[in-house]
């Protein structure tokens, strides 16, 4: 089992309970295979907007403004698929860094927009199979045609991406950057 915290242990700003959080991110921990894994979890609770960010791997610690864990129709309320929704991507992310085939990877503050979309992509997708939800795929889709293009090669990149379980990053910014060509030739 993980071993999940979360900071603060007590909110006054939204109406959060961090061992509800405790629970819902250790059950996706445990799901994605962080058995015996140290997972921080610290939330800056006066901020509303939706932003994550992993801050290390081992042990994971995740840095989250509120809002990522906020519930969209019920301001400073907490939502579970939101909140299971970052912490998952966020691990994922971590699982994909740990192994050889992400080595080549910028760190996330290098990544350009189009390479994050797709990776997003590419975890979102393998989330929404192994949890069976849907993992917003319209929502992901229209991301990824912002960022490359909107065209039948970008909805035909995308789908590889949406449904591959095994990309590896030079894969993953190939098929990304194959995409955009086709908008740019």
């Amino acid at each position: 089992m993980a071993m999940v915290t979360v900071e603060p242990t007590t909110f006054s700003v939204v109406f959060f309970d961090a061992s509800v959080i405790c629970d819902w991110a250790r059950d996706v921990a445990d799901r994605l295979g962080f058995d015996g894994e140290e997972v921080h979890i610290v939330i800056d609770e006066t901020s509303p907007l939706a932003r994550w960010h992993i801050a290390g791997d081992r042990p994971v610690r995740l840095l989250v403004d509120g809002g990522a864990f906020e519930d969209t129709r019920r301001p400073r309320e907490m939502a579970e698929r939101r909140t299971r929704d970052v912490v998952g991507r966020a691990l994922l992310r971590v699982l994909d860094r740990r192994g050889d085939g992400f080595v080549d990877a910028p760190p996330d503050d290098e990544l350009t927009l189009a390479h994050a979309v797709a990776w997003d992509v590419y975890v979102v997708g393998r989330l929404a199979r192994r949890f069976e939800h849907n993992g917003q795929r319209q929502r992901r889709l229209y991301q990824f045609r912002n960022r490359h293009g909107f065209s039948d090669a970008a909805d035909a990149a995308f789908d590889r991406i949406w449904s591959a379980d095994d990309l590896d990053w030079a894969a993953l910014i190939a098929i990304s950057d194959g995409a955009r060509a086709v908008v740019t030739e």
